[in-house]
């Protein structure tokens, strides 16, 4: 009896410290001011990097939506990596200068993007966009992102913000949790002055900056690792919320589980790599930057964590019944709360327009239905390779 509980304590107290954390980057979002359009530096010379793979039938739109913000002189260059359709030909009639990969043994978002640095190696632009080739920017969103990047010479990120086209609970659910994941939490970083992660797509990266990066090859949140890195390297990511990218969440359940497995297994991963990593190299060097970082990405997916605390929660009630103490209990359902609330002021700030409150209370289902994917990666079955998600 003694051990469990000294058990549970203990993981009530480990699972406070990342609720703390979300609640503090949530509340911290409260208080940015809304961007303001910024105008463009002359002089700069911009490609917007397109990675694709089979992408027919969403590259031209994205290609007419970057198109429609270039200033003269700047390129669009899709890298049609591993295709079986038309997505080369395609991007070529639509304008953009097109490199095709054919490497079956080497897939990943990873290769197509080192690829494409590569053949700009020669020829180089002064900062470099990468936009994924299933989203749309919005209005102003290169000249924010040329400016920001300019203005700090650091690698910079756009809000990022999924769109669920269905409106099944589990859908609405998940298009709230990559809201807070997304806009949210790396909101609050920046009212704080600290930096945030990349999210994958609406990146751009002064070159020198950008040369400075590892190949990143296969691994399955390349976005995510290639801002460590380069934070650990002294050029932390910032958020540029005047610049936005949009992309719908996929639909169906296969198609969304598999999206979700790719990011959370690579996700957890990362955390257990790099989280405790990033936080004793900002100690060592004193860079609050880094420990930034390293305590927003041991935050973990919001599903896990929601479960692990009624999972705690649960077990501390039952040692209640059998005599045990009552404060593991009240560790871990003050710690569900400041989750809630977070969640809670996140959406009343920036979900109520698009996601009704209803949905809000079907969030158990949403938590029950990514039981299968956190069981797998627990049990070994782990995602390993980059997949392309149907949408």
């Amino acid at each position: 009896m003694t051990l469990l509980v000294i058990l549970v304590s203990g993981a009530a107290a480990i699972l406070a410290i990342p609720a703390l954390i979300f609640f503090v980057e949530c509340f911290g979002s409260l208080f940015l001011p809304a961007g303001k359009p910024v105008a463009r530096p002359g002089g700069v010379s911009v490609v917007v990097l397109v990675p694709a793979h089979d992408e027919k039938d969403g590259i031209q739109p994205t290609i007419a939506g970057v198109q429609s913000q270039l200033a003269v002189g700047d390129r669009v260059l899709v890298v049609a990596d591993n295709c079986t359709d038309d997505t080369a030909e395609l991007a070529r009639v639509s304008g953009a200068e097109v490199l095709e990969r054919s490497d079956p043994e080497r897939r990943g978002k990873g290769y197509a993007l080192a690829f494409g640095i590569d053949h700009l190696e020669a020829h180089h632009p002064d900062v470099l966009i990468i936009v994924d080739a299933d989203c749309h920017l919005t209005p102003g969103s290169i000249d924010a992102l040329v400016q920001r990047t300019v203005q700090t010479q650091r690698p910079v990120q756009a809000d990022y913000v999924f769109h669920a086209t269905e409106r099944a609970p589990v859908s609405m659910i998940s298009a709230l949790a990559t809201l807070v994941r997304n806009r949210v939490r790396p909101r609050g970083l920046r009212r704080l002055g600290q930096p945030c992660h990349l999210t994958g797509t609406g990146m751009a990266f002064p070159w020198s900056v950008l040369r400075a990066a590892p190949e990143l090859g296969a691994n399955i949140v390349e976005d995510l690792a290639m801002g460590i890195e380069l934070a650990l390297l002294g050029h932390e990511p910032v958020l540029c919320i005047e610049a936005g990218v949009r992309s719908e969440l996929p639909t169906g359940g296969h198609a969304a589980m598999q999206q979700r497995r790719r990011w959370e297994h690579g996700h957890i991963s990362t955390i257990l790599q790099h989280g405790p990593r990033l936080v004793r190299e900002g100690i060592r060097r004193g860079r609050p930057g880094l420990i930034a970082l390293g305590a927003d990405l041991i935050v973990p997916p919001l599903a896990l964590l929601v479960g692990q605390l009624v999972l705690v929660l649960g077990i501390s009630g039952l040692l209640i019944l059998f005599g045990g103490p009552t404060f593991p209990a009240w560790i871990a359902g003050a710690a569900l709360a400041l989750v809630g609330l977070g969640v809670a002021l996140g959406w009343t700030c920036y979900g109520r327009k698009t996601i009704p409150f209803w949905y809000l209370l079907l969030a158990p289902l949403y938590v029950a239905w990514k039981i299968p994917l956190y069981g797998s990666f627990l049990f070994g079955r782990r995602e390993q390779q980059w997949l392309r998600t149907e949408r």
